[in-house]
């Protein structure tokens, strides 16, 4: 390892690339142990590839999180306290739906509003 001071003071560190890519894979590591703890308390999910890809693609995020809870639009409905007519027209995007009901919507399909929106 080598330091190096430039004129504006800023310290630099050269070292040798078996290192280099040592830490990084420490860090890595370090990242997704972070990851899968999170998942383990329940503080965050993963999702397969699949629901990601439709939401990626732009498909409408409360169909493909309600379809990835396993609901049918009625089971939503009843669970956000909201009409089945009006879920469909939410997923058809006829309507945006209003805040107070996105919310209800995330509530039922355990997800944050922004995930949504």
């Amino acid at each position: 390892m080598q330091k190096i001071t430039t004129p504006n003071g800023e310290v630099l560190i050269i070292l040798a690339q078996a290192e280099y890519d040592r830490l990084v894979d420490e860090a890595d590591a370090a990242r997704a142990d972070k990851i899968m703890d999170e998942i383990e308390a329940g503080r965050m999910e993963l999702i397969p590839a699949e629901f990601a890809n439709r939401i990626i693609d732009g498909e409408n995020r409360v169909r493909v999180w309600r379809e990835f809870r396993g609901m049918s639009a009625r089971d939503l409905a009843a669970a956000a306290g909201l009409s089945a007519p009006y879920i469909s027209e939410i997923e058809s995007g006829k309507k945006d739906g209003s805040v107070a009901a996105m919310k209800r919507i995330a509530a039922a399909l355990k997800v944050d509003l922004d995930d949504l929106v």
